[in-house]
């Protein structure tokens, strides 16, 4: 297989096609759980597979300011991780930063597949593409830990959001 370093210049991800505040869910969780899958399978080495997390984090557009605080921190993380959930026309908005490169990847991962969806979508899905790909596989126990308590997160906003719609 192609190193990712190889593929890198004329790589252009789906990731980096995506807009992050107009409407994806023309494409549903699981078709977006398999364009990552495919993504990550034209990989072997691990090195490659975490530079394209690295890259992935780097493509997530900035967080602004005003969300960098406290409540926005997701607990059970090593690394600060900010998640913001807004919900705009019936629809969940993730925006996210992280000071850790690798992490930042992660949660851009995340908001790729469960972004611009709506709340009851996001707590029926199956995140199958975190054990496709190998991720939790390959990171430390504690960012394992991390990656658990984001998705928690995601969910427990959709929940909350989910809850009040009723």
């Amino acid at each position: 297989m192609t190193s990712y370093k190889a593929l890198k210049p004329n790589r252009t991800t789906s990731f980096a096609r995506q807009n992050y505040h107009h409407n994806m869910s023309t494409s549903s969780i699981n078709a977006l759980q398999e364009e990552v899958i495919e993504e990550f399978s034209a990989f072997d080495d691990w090195m490659d597979k975490y530079q394209m997390l690295i890259d992935l984090g780097n493509e997530l557009p900035p967080l602004d300011a005003k969300y960098k605080v406290e409540s926005n921190l997701i607990e059970g993380c090593q690394s600060r991780v900010w998640l913001q959930c807004d919900l705009q026309d019936g629809l969940l908005v993730f925006t996210a930063d992280s000071d850790a490169l690798i992490t930042k990847g992660i949660i851009a991962l995340l908001i790729r597949v469960l972004s611009n969806h709506t709340p009851a979508e996001i707590v029926a899905s199956n995140l199958h593409f975190i054990d496709a790909i190998g991720l939790k596989d390959h990171l430390s126990p504690t960012r394992s830990n991390g990656l658990l308590s984001m998705v928690k997160q995601i969910k427990a906003y959709a929940l909350g959001y989910a809850a009040k719609q009723q």
